[in-house]
């Protein structure tokens, strides 16, 4: 007897907190200790885990096993309209059926307000399933309409403004070094260079102290470890120094700066990321945010994440089909360039297939939903390419080895450069600033970030340009192409026709463009827009049409 496979499950979901690529695998460690899990990938560039776990595995197991490693999985809100509750007892029926759905926190219902307020970790369950869980337990619910991106752009922005605050700060101090250099003597009183130094020590870097605090409280040693370590080190021995009264060769500086150049790093390495998660952006762009349902023959708008499998949904022309579905009635050509790569578009009627995504032609269609949210064509290439850029190159795994030394390593070479300036006869001092120079320099850990953001980034432009790659291993591999064969027109080309050339029997090339031009002003194919348009640039008047038919995969009838 052939024993049945195992189910499994496939997770998704950001990590904060990681800096350098011994995160990462301090990560990967911790989840793949969870039983039952299979494979887990961190992507660094992408701060995202992929674990393919047993169907049993539970998220919230996942997210406790990236906790106790001493990092984040961060949390979202959803806040969902819900109808068909009448007491106390389908607001506690409800909260049970959503605190059990994989990857909700908390959920709260308000029967007055008529509301679900859902508190999920990212990535591990979306507000289509929330709805479908609240259908199941007996309700109908629709997510509220909101700016999911503001949160986002928010945060973006206070980097940006703590960045340029840290370099503001910072910059006095390149001058004091040089000054301070050539004369002998600080440019900058020492309690200015306090002043400065202090905000950008305990405000910028306050990034940095809470992220090395939380990795030695777990056992780890990160590039947070680093800089915090470097910092403070160089930030207490300036005021050591100016206890002493010193008033020159102070350290602010070198505490100061090492922030704010660490932080530029990272300002740099979020927008890769950034553009990076503009290709799945605009893949999941291509996804109308309202569909048209049809109910007793009423159009109505509602959030495309309410349609459900079933639903007979409207799409004008000019529209992009909100969900996978069959054409109910209607007829048009149909643009599937988002998925086959053709340009020109394909005739579509009664009967047949449409994809979510793609863009309808003239005519008005009448579809049944077939495959909705995260079953839908749309959807999987999206994961394809989530999952690509979560993958790891051959390489990536020698790198990794290499970065998870690497901090013990620096800070065991400071302490051994304090113990040989001390054993050659230095004073403390001396001894102090040259290990204190060994950490600040050791700070860029550029060893850990710069293949998973090749990889990223590379991906993610080719995702732009329409090109999907399987995984990191399989662009490892595209080095070695020699051929590529194309197999299709619209890969190399413009992507729309065009009239290259005429061909008269008479030879009167001019007569046959201008009826040929006449006649397909009244269609909206793309070959007959491209004969109209070969027809203005050669400045031919168009006759007036008396009457005009499209023939659907035969052509036209005019007069």
């Amino acid at each position: 007897m052939l024993d049945r496979p195992e189910k499994t499950a496939e997770y998704v979901f950001p990590v904060d907190g990681m800096t350098c690529a011994s995160c990462s695998l301090r990560v990967e460690k911790a989840l793949s200790a969870v039983p039952g899990v299979k494979t887990a990938a961190v992507n660094l560039s992408a701060m995202t885990a992929r674990v393919e776990a047993a169907s049993d595995v539970r998220p919230a197991d996942l997210v406790a096993a990236v906790e106790a490693a001493g990092y984040e999985a961060p949390r979202e809100e959803i806040l969902l309209d819900v109808s068909g509750m009448t007491c106390a007892a389908c607001v506690a029926r409800l909260e049970k059926a959503l605190n059990a759905t994989p990857g909700v926190v908390s959920a709260r219902v308000s029967l007055p307000a008529e509301t679900a307020d859902v508190t999920v970790v990212s990535g591990l369950t979306s507000a289509a399933s929330l709805v479908e869980t609240i259908e199941n337990a007996g309700f109908e619910a629709k997510p509220r309409a909101d700016d999911g991106h503001a949160a986002q752009r928010s945060g973006d922005q206070r980097e940006t403004w703590t960045l340029i605050g840290a370099m503001v700060l910072s910059a006095p101090f390149l001058v004091n070094m040089i000054y301070e250099i050539a004369t002998g003597a600080p440019l900058l009183a020492s309690w200015l260079q306090l002043v400065l130094a202090t905000p950008v020590f305990l405000v910028a870097g306050a990034r940095f102290h809470i992220g090395a605090y939380k990795a030695l409280r777990a056992g780890a040693a990160n590039m947070d470890v680093l800089v915090s370590l470097g910092s403070i080190a160089a930030f207490g021995l300036a005021l050591w120094r100016m206890a002493q009264g010193h008033a020159h060769h102070l350290t602010f500086e070198a505490a100061a700066l090492v922030i704010a150049f660490v932080l530029f790093g990272k300002w740099l390495e979020a927008r890769a990321r950034r553009a990076t998660g503009g290709a799945v952006a605009a893949l999941a762009s291509l996804r109308p945010p309202v569909a048209r349902i049809l109910k007793d023959g009423v159009e109505t708008e509602s959030p495309v994440d309410a349609v459900k499998a079933g639903d007979r949904l409207a799409v004008r022309p000019g529209e992009r089909i909100p969900a996978d579905g069959v054409i109910v009635s209607g007829r048009s050509e149909i643009d599937e360039s988002m998925l086959t790569g053709e340009s020109r578009p394909v005739a579509r009627g009664p009967g047949e297939e449409v994809a979510g995504g793609s863009v309808n032609g003239a005519g008005r269609l009448e579809i049944r939903a077939t495959t909705v949210g995260s079953a839908s064509r749309l959807s999987r290439i999206i994961r394809l390419v989530e999952r690509a850029q979560s993958s790891k190159a051959p390489i990536q795994h020698l790198v990794d080895k290499i970065a998870s030394i690497f901090v013990p390593a620096v800070v065991a070479l400071a302490v051994a450069t304090f113990i040989g300036w001390r054993f050659v006869g230095a004073d403390v001092e001396t001894a102090l600033v040259n290990a204190i120079s060994l950490l600040v320099v050791s700070c860029p850990c550029a060893l850990g970030l710069a293949t998973p953001a090749a990889v990223a980034v590379g991906m993610g432009a080719g995702a732009r340009s329409g090109i999907l790659v399987k995984d990191a291993s399989a662009l490892d591999l595209a080095r070695k192409i020699q051929t590529i064969v194309f197999d299709k027109t619209g890969t190399l080309t413009i992507g729309h026709p065009v009239v290259s050339a005429l061909v008269a029997l008479d030879g009167d090339e001019m007569a046959l463009l201008r009826l040929a031009a006449s006649a397909e002003q009244g269609s909206e194919h793309a070959l007959g827009r491209a004969i109209v348009t070969r027809a203005k640039q050669d400045g031919v008047d168009l006759l007036a049409l008396d009457s005009f038919e499209a023939k659907p995969g035969r052509g036209l009838e005019a007069r």
